[in-house]
């Protein structure tokens, strides 16, 4: 699933312009994560891409459709959405029932709906809660339920918002290992994070963003080596990345795997 942006503004009705001009393309498949300070227009860039949001000038494309011409419910199906809040897209009395209402509403059967609420809990880890209340879990599990009505979809693009905030180690390794299985899967994945080391682990390319542009995109390990541009974004360089600088490496590791066998290549 193909989305783009072109000549993007958005101005809220506040005045405060959130987008400033933005053109972003990005292809079917494609695993980007985007980063910057608080307010630089990320998740209303992500928005715009599902129709929550509407252009106040430009144009946004889902595929070859233009999000004027489609519903949120519409788009929903096409671009998932994991709020950085569950608790703004939690509703149901029940895991099973969160997680089973997309599905349901894409009217499949009811066999069907199972498996798909059985393999999305299994994917975050929460098949044991399926019949507990989501307001009975923890913040970090009621954001996996969310994940996983997501999931539930099947949508051929995935946005998360803020993906590892409040989950543990465990957790984020999961999270990780579930991102790089849709991407396998040739799903397009956006991540909107502060966790540089996780979207240097698991993206292949990051769009730097501050005051509503793109300051920089390209391969996630030359962007997050680039220290000037992520200064004027407020973005500190992943660990690995300032250790391989440090290094005076020319090579950026993606894993700390990496940077192992990198470390061993430059001792022989």
């Amino acid at each position: 699933m193909k989305l783009e942006l072109r000549d993007v503004r958005f101005q809220y009705p506040t005045g405060v312009l959130a987008l400033d001009g933005v053109s972003l393309s990005i292809g079917s498949g494609e695993a980007v994560a985007l980063i910057g300070e608080n307010g630089a227009g990320k998740t209303t860039l992500a928005k715009l891409l599902n129709g929550l949001l509407r252009p106040t000038s430009g144009t946004v494309l889902v595929g070859e459709d233009d999000t004027r011409r489609h519903t949120p419910a519409q788009l929903s199906r096409r671009v998932g959405f994991v709020f950085q809040n569950p608790d703004d897209q939690l509703f149901a009395r029940t895991v099973r029932d969160e997680v089973a209402f997309g599905p349901r509403n894409q009217r499949l059967s009811s066999g069907e709906v199972q498996a798909r609420v059985d393999r999305a809990l299994d994917d975050v880890g929460l098949r044991p809660a399926i019949d507990r209340h989501p307001y009975d879990l923890t913040a970090p599990e009621r954001k996996r339920v969310a994940l996983a009505a997501a999931l539930a979809m099947h949508t051929p693009a995935l946005i998360l918002d803020e993906p590892t905030i409040g989950q543990d180690a465990g957790g984020v390794d999961r999270l990780g290992a579930l991102v790089d299985g849709l991407h396998a899967e040739g799903r397009t994945l956006i991540a909107i994070t502060h966790d540089v080391d996780f979207c240097l682990e698991h993206f292949e390319r990051v769009v730097v963003m501050a005051g509503g542009r793109i300051l920089a995109d390209g391969p996630a390990t030359e962007v997050l080596k680039d220290l000037e541009r992520l200064q004027q974004a407020q973005v500190e360089p992943p660990e690995l990345v300032q250790l391989a600088l440090g290094l005076g490496w020319e090579t950026m590791p993606h894993t700390p795997d990496e940077f192992a066998v990198l470390l061993a290549n430059h001792r022989t």
